[in-house]
């Protein structure tokens, strides 16, 4: 009964009350009538004001809901989702210079109200029209469920798109506002930065990194909205990565390779400047990489990395004192032990001191150093060194290395030259920046440190004296050694080498290799580390396969373009010719 028709009813009432009271002769009675007119009338008023408040309330609630309709984003068709859901924010990230490398961008996506579909057959072949590869099937299944209230029909379109189906004008069909990750270099750091997926969750790499510092449990109870929230600073130069990048994907396509990688390290801070790995992906379409370009061999690959690993042999043997540089050691035969036998690919025939085990690069050598220094003491340096335990850093893809369950004479012999032991590229990097900083071990990182932060972190793993050594041998190596390939007039660039054959069906393939240079420089006063990997070269320089000829140029190009951007001068003798240290 409406408001107006119970007041109507009210009156009726009172002037039937009335006429009782005329027939009934006026005064007889009267107290008796008196009092019951009087009891009724407080009762009408009372109804009368229950039945004002009530239909106050309900109209306040209608127009407080008109009012919210009325300041909604006009994007906003159903609420169904809750919008802000969709509309969550995450932080910019940028490079270290303030460059962007990732954003978030506006877009929409569209959804159906089947209940409010009026022919499913001409809705699903209109929005064919606009969207030729539409799952025709699925969608028509979707919007014939005249029982549900909502349903996706596509995810983030382009305002083109949405345009032309909103030309269409089919009934119960809409769009929601959502936001959608941006990363404006494609592919320049995609294993750094990583992706999200369709709700705009961090996936991998550093977007994932994000979420687990919070952002996903903010998110999941609902707790983020649109606003603009703090970027995100790298370690990284997106100058330097740009070259990083281009050269891995060079050395890819020009060595016929079956994957690259490269690093540039500070290794007085353990900042990454540049990363990369290649085959990669597009993490604004991260699905077309998904076979191969998923997997970041610099941090989530193991790979035994050959002859890279005498650095480490040779500096653990120095640090304890039983040989130094002066030392020589017998290569005049191979060594024979336990059915195998152990020889030099460059092999010299006589007695090397240590600095020509290092240049000639020989197994031998290496062999009778590291018998010196006992399976125990190699061990424990290679496990303060960080190349048999899990590297800590921010990205989530980060492998464990392998080693021998159980350690005989054999492997620590093979381990000794690279091979038995398989380890990441970035922690070898990493493991070779302390050998040439002063002899501490610093943890990488993709988010900006200082020296005076990186000192509260850092483990001194050897003796300055043994960093001293190392960077000697780097030199000569880049002098006289496999590391002339990788110098650049000017940087006086020192490293070592190292080609190791790859394991297939349990036996080493000769025709295989996996080749890796582990360099530093201006190697007088290091600043940077740089290590490339090209994995299964066939198309190697001079037709050469080995380190030498594919890791090496990698090296060489990385630290010739990305060196002036990093403000390393190169240093000329008077007569215009590049200087060299000397120790």
């Amino acid at each position: 009964m409406s408001f107006l028709s119970r007041i109507m009813v009210l009156k009726s009432q009172a002037h039937f009350s009335a006429g009782v009271y005329n027939r009934l002769g006026g005064a007889s009675g009267s107290v008796q009538i008196e009092g019951s007119r009087k009891k009724k009338a407080v009762q009408a008023k009372s109804r009368v004001g229950l039945l004002i408040v009530g239909f106050l309330g309900v109209y306040c609630v209608i127009g407080g809901r008109l009012v919210e309709y009325a300041v909604r984003d006009p994007d906003v068709v159903s609420s169904i989702l809750p919008p802000d859901r969709l509309m969550a924010s995450r932080p910019d990230i940028l490079d270290r210079n303030g460059e962007v490398l990732a954003t978030d961008i506006r877009t929409v996506s569209l959804f159906a109200e089947p209940n409010k579909v009026v022919d499913a057959d001409e809705a699903v072949e209109k929005l064919a029209t606009v969207l030729p590869d539409l799952d025709m099937k699925g969608t028509y299944k979707k919007l014939a469920n005249g029982t549900s209230h909502f349903a996706w029909l596509r995810r983030q379109l382009t305002p083109k798109q949405q345009s032309q189906i909103l030309a269409l004008g089919i009934p119960g069909i809409g769009f929601r506002p959502e936001k959608r990750r941006f990363y404006p270099g494609g592919a320049t750091a995609a294993h750094i930065l990583g992706y999200v997926n369709i709700d705009n969750r961090g996936v991998a790499g550093m977007e994932k990194y994000i979420d687990d510092q919070g952002l996903a449990d903010l998110a999941s109870v609902g707790m983020t909205s649109d606003q603009p929230l703090e970027p995100v600073r790298l370690s990284i130069d997106v100058r330097v990565q740009n070259i990083v990048r281009d050269v891995v994907v060079n050395a890819v396509k020009n060595y016929e390779a079956k994957g690259a990688g490269a690093v540039i390290l500070d290794i007085h801070t353990g900042e990454v400047l540049g990363m990369a790995s290649a085959p990669d992906f597009d993490p604004n379409n991260p699905l077309e990489g998904a076979k191969e370009g998923w997997l970041n061999r610099m941090s989530n690959g193991t790979f035994e990395m050959g002859s890279t690993f005498k650095t480490f042999s040779l500096a653990m043997a120095l640090d304890t004192g039983k040989v130094s540089l002066n030392d020589s050691f017998d290569a005049t035969q191979p060594i024979r032990i336990g059915g195998f036998t152990i020889h030099d690919f460059h092999g010299q025939r006589r007695w090397l001191t240590l600095p020509e085990v290092f240049q000639y690069s020989s197994n031998v050598g290496t062999a009778r150093i590291i018998d010196i220094v006992g399976m125990d003491a190699q061990k424990d340096y290679l496990t303060k060194l960080g190349l048999l335990t899990k590297m800590q850093t921010e990205l989530p893809e980060v492998k464990m290395p392998s080693q021998p369950k159980v350690w005989k004479k054999i492997n620590s012999i093979t381990i000794s030259f690279g091979h038995g032991v398989s380890t990441t590229p970035l922690q070898t990097a990493v493991a070779g920046a302390a050998l040439v900083n002063g002899g501490k071990l610093i943890e990488p990182t993709f988010l900006p440190r200082n020296r005076e932060q990186a000192d509260e972190v850092a483990e001194v793993v050897v003796k300055k004296s043994t960093s001293d050594d190392v960077r000697y041998l780097f030199k000569l190596n880049g002098i006289k050694g496999s590391g002339r390939n990788a110098d650049v007039p000017g940087f006086n660039v020192g490293g070592k080498t190292g080609t190791a054959d790859k394991v297939v069906n349990g036996r080493y393939a000769t025709n295989l290799n996996f080749n890796a240079f582990l360099a530093a420089f201006p190697i007088d006063d290091p600043k940077y580390v740089v290590l490339t990997f090209c994995d299964e070269p066939h198309n190697g320089e001079k037709g050469q396969n080995i380190a030498a000829y594919t890791a090496a140029p990698m090296v060489k190009n990385i630290i010739a373009r990305a060196a002036p951007i990093l403000g390393v001068e190169p240093k000329f003798g008077d007569d215009g010719s590049a200087m060299l240290v000397s120790y």
